[in-house]
Order: C-alpha cells, then structure tokens, then sequence
C-alpha cells in the first residue's frame, strides 16, 4: 500500500501533536522510574517505552457505603488554623477481588520524575537520565492535571487491560485528595493508630527517610527519587524532597471540621528547603493558581498521581447504593424486618411523613429523620470502633494469658522435678514454691481481667456486631504486617467469646487453655 502526499503530512503532523511511537523508544531502564523494585508493586506502562511503580493503600471496608472513620491534622503548634486535627472519612476506589474484603486505592510510589512529565507532555520520547530522574518541578497546577489528563487518554489508547476495573469500569489518574494523601503519609494501616497519629510515620532518624534542608541532609538541592527508606506503605519522599500538589482546593481548619471557604490549591509535604520541624504528615500550605497573570509553579513543587475509580459505575451500582442509603442510620441497619418496627424511630418518622399532606409538616418531620439517621449513624461508626478496640484488648490479653500460662506451666514442671521429694526447709524448694505461687496469683488476676473484658464486650455489643467487626480488626492485621502475629489470637479470642454468647458460661479455665494452645505463641 502505498501513501498519498497528504496522508504522509497527515502523519507527519499527527506525530508532532502526539508523544513519539513506543515502537521508537529504547525501554527504559529499571531504576529510572523504580530504583527499589518491590513484589507488592503494582506497574502500568507509559508512553516512550516507560513505566510509573505503584503501592496499594488498603481500607478494610466492603459495603457501598462503609468508609474508615480517621483523624488527621494535628494538635498544638503555631498553626492550629491550617493544621489543627478534625474528623473524617475514607474509602478505597476497587475492591478486592481475591480475599473478597475490602476496597484499595493506588498511589503512586514516587514523585513524578522529569522523565515521566516529558514523556507526558512533549511530543517526542525524551532520553533517560540522571537528571531526569528528579521529581519534575516548575509545572503548574493546571499543568499537573494535563499530564494526568494526557497519561489516562493513552492508557485507555494503549493499555487499557492494565487498569484495574471496579465493576467493569477501568480506573483513572488524577491528583490525590488531602485525605488519600495525608492517609498514605501517615502510614495508613500498616502502623497502629498512635503512630497514625504521630507526627512523623515511625522512623529511626529522619534523615535516612525524608530530604529537608541543612547540609546533613539535601543541602539546598532536589533530589533524586528513590535515595532513602520507604515510609510503612513503601511509598518514597511523602515528606520533603518536593512539596506536592492536591486535587482538592485549600480549606482553612475551624477546631474539628474544615471552614466553608474554599481557596487556592493545597502542596503537601514540605520540601528540600523546608527546615525539619516543617517536615511532618500534617504540613500543608495554600498556593494561589495564578501568580500575576501567569500560572503559578515553583522549584520546589511536584505531584504524585493516584489511581482510583468512579463512585457510581452501573445501574446496579446505584440500586446497591440506594439500599444501602435506605437503612444507613436506622436502628435496625440490617433492614430485615423486626416484630416490632416501631422500635425504628427514624423508619416511623418516615412512615409518618408520608401520609402527612401539608407540606410543610412533612419536609419538617423528613428533616427530623434525616437528623435523627445521621445522629444514629455517627453512634453505629463510634460503637463500631469501640468494638475493635474491645478486640483488639481481647486478642493482646490472650497473647498474655499464653506467656503467663506456658510460664507457670514451666514453674510446675521445675518444682516437680526438682523438689518433689524434697525436704520443706530446703531453701532452693521454698524459693521455688514462693516464686510458683506469685505466678499463680498473676496469673488468675490476668485470667479474672480477661474474663471480665471478654463477658462485657459479649453482653454490650452482642452477636452479630462483634462478628462483623471480627471480619474488619482481622483485615486491619492482615494489613499491617508487624500486627499480623496477633490474628491468631483474635481467632481462639472469638472462639471463646463465641462459646460464652452459645451458653453464658464462664470458662475462665477453658479459656485460658485457648490461648495456651494458639499457634504463633512465643
């Protein structure tokens, strides 16, 4: 087939609107987008050959409307106006497929390097290289969300079957929220909840984690990606390094919520200019979109995309939705049917409004139920949490019991060998008899507490709550991997909890043979 003259200048102009064929790309090298290569990373290709690394950031949640009640921000200082702590909420975008728990969404593991911005943005394939292996900076926001723009139309173009899909529909990039960032700062759930609530995620010595300034550490410079440990979620340079941009507008903090005004964009993070004690999960400054009459960019400034999906993706999705949206806050949030309805306050509310004819009375009595279901769904997520905390109390004081009893156990043996046919006045015996007897008494004080905690989360929470917490406290270890040891617990701490909810008999003995006999035990 031969091409015409115009066909050919078609070509040749269509080539200078677009980034340059792969097929004329030499594949980049590995530690020019990803220097730590991990098995947990997720990869998706990008144009000129090239590659972008990302972590997945995991919520135990599954329901349409479930999401993980988190507090960010932080306390005291000099800023308690940008950065005091307040309430909120977060999700994951996909859901997970192979364990059928829980919902994800991807960050990526780096800042965006100079490399991955060219490819991006010009209109031929840029040659790696140690420079460009540097977080782009010097963009604007309105740049930021090009690349983005320019990254999810050729994916869709050419590697469409390397999203991930939540329920048929592939995901896309854009720009993190504060939330999913300050999430992912911190740690997420792979630390517990007072290093979530720490300043800084846990770390030996902040220089061998972040780039600040100072000579010890960037010495005025923008480094390169990938030099220094990972935070908890193996994502590099969250803090310092290159400030980074948010999708979200700037909110001002009003004590425990954000104020109404909505203003510039939000960089998060610090940089390599920002001294240490700027160099925290809670750090965040407003930038005004334009400078004069010119976007603004900086030298200290980058991104970092994320990878999510629609919230209403199907028909289904929506009735699914609908739902859930119709027993969020009721009293009987199972929505099956009771003897008593009555005892669902909110439902009667609504019942009630719909066979009032003055309009007025029943927006009334429909804004009365709307309060009423938010009231009650802001209790279940506060009883929700008092259960995992009931749990988590349960599971470390099996953990315990284990220790104390296999001691004790390891007292017995000893007297028994040693001195059972002792006289009474050898000293070594006696000491040995003195010593088996405190553990003894340790041990069932131990034993009298964890018993005590166990009836009163049984007959405070019942049933069926405790169950559906189980299932979220165990993908909270599953995910925090420094946890993980304790899921066996919580397993022989449910079953005894289980045992007690059938017959309501206190088995202190039985239970403490529970514990004893959990595998994973020291």
């Amino acid at each position: 087939m031969t091409l015409t003259l115009s066909s050919l200048r078609y070509a040749l102009v269509l080539g200078l609107l677009t980034p340059m064929s792969s097929a004329l790309a030499e594949p980049w090298a590995t530690n020019t987008w990803n220097p730590n290569p991990d098995d947990e990373d997720i990869v998706l290709p990008m144009p000129c050959e090239g590659s972008m690394a990302f972590r997945r950031v995991e919520i135990p949640v599954s329901g349409p409307l479930d999401d993980l009640p988190i507090t960010l921000g932080q306390d005291g200082g000099d800023w308690g106006v940008v950065e005091h702590s307040y309430p909120t909420f977060i999700a994951g975008s996909f859901s997970e497929t192979k364990k059928s728990k829980g919902r994800y969404y991807l960050m990526a593991k780096y800042e965006l390097t100079a490399l991955q911005y060219k490819a991006l943005m010009e209109g031929t394939c840029p040659t790696p290289s140690r420079m460009l292996s540097m977080p782009a900076t010097s963009m604007s926001w309105f740049d930021a969300i090009t690349a983005a723009d320019k990254y999810n139309q050729w994916l869709r173009t050419n590697a469409l079957d390397k999203l991930p899909q939540e329920d048929g529909k592939p995901g896309f990039l854009r720009l993190p929220t504060e939330v999913e960032w300050e999430f992912a700062a911190r740690g997420g759930l792979k630390v517990n909840s007072a290093e979530f609530r720490d300043a800084h995620y846990p770390m030996d010595d902040m220089k061998n984690y972040e780039w600040f300034s100072g000579a010890q550490s960037s010495n005025g410079k923008v480094q390169l990606i990938g030099r220094l440990h990972p935070n908890p979620l193996g994502l590099y340079d969250m803090l310092g390094n290159v400030s980074e941009m948010m999708f979200t507008p700037f909110y001002l903090n009003k004590l425990n919520r954000l104020h109404g005004q909505a203003g510039g964009f939000v960089v998060r993070g610090g940089s390599f200019q920002s001294n240490p004690g700027d160099i925290r999960s809670a750090t965040r400054k407003e930038v005004n979109y334009y400078d004069n009459a010119t976007p603004s960019t900086s030298k200290t400034t980058g991104l970092r995309l994320v990878l999510v999906a629609p919230t209403i993706t199907s028909t289904d999705k929506v009735k699914q939705l609908e739902k859930s949206w119709e027993t969020l806050g009721a009293e009987n949030q199972s929505g099956e049917k009771t003897k008593d309805e009555g005892k669902d306050t909110a439902k009667a509310l609504g019942s009630l409004a719909s066979g009032v004819d003055d309009a007025a009375l029943k927006q009334k009595l429909k804004d009365l139920e709307n309060q009423l279901r938010a009231s009650n769904q802001k209790q279940q997520e506060e009883r929700a949490q008092s259960i995992r905390a009931s749990l988590n109390l349960g599971s470390f004081l099996c953990t315990k019991l284990q220790d104390d009893g296999r001691f004790l156990d390891f007292l017995n043996h000893n007297y028994e060998l040693l001195c059972k046919d002792k006289d009474a006045s050898d000293t070594n015996c006696a000491n040995r008899k003195s010593k088996l007897g405190e553990q003894s008494d340790r041990l069932q004080q131990l034993t009298g507490y964890y018993a005590s905690s166990l009836v009163d989360a049984a007959t405070l929470y019942g049933a069926d709550s405790l169950k559906h917490e189980v299932s979220v406290f165990e993908q909270m270890l599953t995910i925090n991997k420094r946890l993980t040891g304790l899921k066996p617990f919580l397993a022989a701490h449910w079953q005894n909890q289980q045992k007690y909810l059938e017959n309501g008999k206190i088995d202190t003995a039985g239970w403490l043979e529970s514990c004893k006999k959990t595998a994973g035990g020291q």
